[in-house]
């Protein structure tokens, strides 16, 4: 049986996600009421630009390369540096700033993420036994922020000639994170932890299970030591068998209740990192996974227009750019898997 045309799909869904981007503010929009228009959160357009970098790397396809020099103008221009006042939101231009480095080769956006590296080491201290804070404030470590860390430096080491410091916080940071208690027992990262560092027993939402596969992934390409993989397929797994519906569709925990302008980005986050995480791992039901889902937000979750929803099993409910987004993700993960 042949597979849809999972490229094509891609695209219709980039094409519908420009649709939110303005060109004098060189970042895409949340909504447009009324005419007006509302840039999305910080963090959010970050991953925004991921998606359309990814999008470029796993089709082949240029139409929309000029964002990238673009964002990187005018999102200097709002937050110099690209940091502000959270440590998670500043790594995640990071890591955009990583993956615009791959595809381009241009040395800025490399340098641009080295400068965010070492603005965010200034939340690390030794509360907790470590860890970086999740803002400036110092009342909070939690998962996202440190796997953030962890998977920044990382991807630091393996891109930066004859390093050793990066690789020495990369295995600093997992160290501490995978003592910290925040992997539950059923192999679910929870969002966090108390003022005593204990696990606060938070929402297991899907980014915190999908960002540390990226930094397992890269730990085991550093390393070549397989306990990375098989941490990383224990919370894969536990993701696979605990947050999607009975017909293996990604669901937010948060889905019932209504999601928040940031957990309708977090889907796409997971399903980007397992897509990074599949060929080490090469299971075949994180491939199954992926496609499953991508048929499924086109099938289910799109409107007319290529728009798609929050809930990826259906129905469709209304369109932003971080629904979009995130929806892109999966839709490109099964472009690249049919390309490879």
């Amino acid at each position: 049986m042949a597979h849809p045309d999972y490229r094509a799909r891609a695209a219709a869904g980039i094409r519908a996600l420009q649709r939110w981007y303005v060109p004098r503010a060189g970042l895409l929009s949340l909504v447009r009421p009324s005419g007006l228009w509302k840039t999305t959160g910080w963090w959010q357009a970050a991953n925004a630009l991921t998606a359309v970098i990814r999008y470029t790397r796993h089709t082949g396809d240029p139409a929309h390369t000029g964002i990238i020099a673009a964002t990187f103008t005018a999102a200097r221009q709002q937050h110099a540096g690209f940091v502000n006042w959270f440590f998670d939101d500043s790594a995640w231009w990071a890591l955009a700033w990583v993956a615009a480095y791959d595809l381009t080769g241009e040395d800025r956006y490399l340098a641009a993420a080295r400068t965010i590296f070492a603005h965010n080491l200034d939340g690390w201290d030794g509360t907790c036994g470590g860890g970086v804070w999740w803002n400036k404030e110092r009342t909070y470590k939690n998962a996202i922020t440190n796997e953030l860390f962890l998977s920044l430096a990382a991807q630091l080491h393996q891109r930066v000639p004859d390093d050793r410091d990066y690789l020495a916080w990369a295995m600093r940071s997992w160290e501490w994170l995978h003592g910290s208690g925040m992997i539950g027992p059923d192999g679910l990262v929870n969002d966090g932890l108390t003022a005593d560092c204990a696990n606060n027993g938070g929402t297991t939402w899907t980014y915190n299970q999908g960002v540390i596969l990226g930094g397992l992934a890269a730990l085991h390409e550093i390393t070549g030591d397989p306990a990375y993989l098989r941490q990383g397929e224990v919370i894969a797994d536990a993701t696979l068998s605990r947050l999607t519906d009975q017909s293996g569709i990604l669901t937010e925990p948060c889905e019932d209740a209504g999601c928040n302008s940031d957990q309708t980005q977090f889907k796409g986050i997971f399903v980007r990192n397992l897509h990074d995480f599949y060929p080490h791992s090469g299971k075949p039901a994180y491939r199954a996974f992926l496609l499953a889902n991508a048929d499924s937000v086109w099938d289910s979750d799109r409107n007319a227009a290529d728009q798609f929803g929050l809930r990826w099993a259906g129905p469709f409910d209304r369109a932003d750019a971080s629904r979009q987004s995130s929806a892109l993700e999966v839709l490109t993960a099964a472009a690249g898997l049919m390309a490879s």
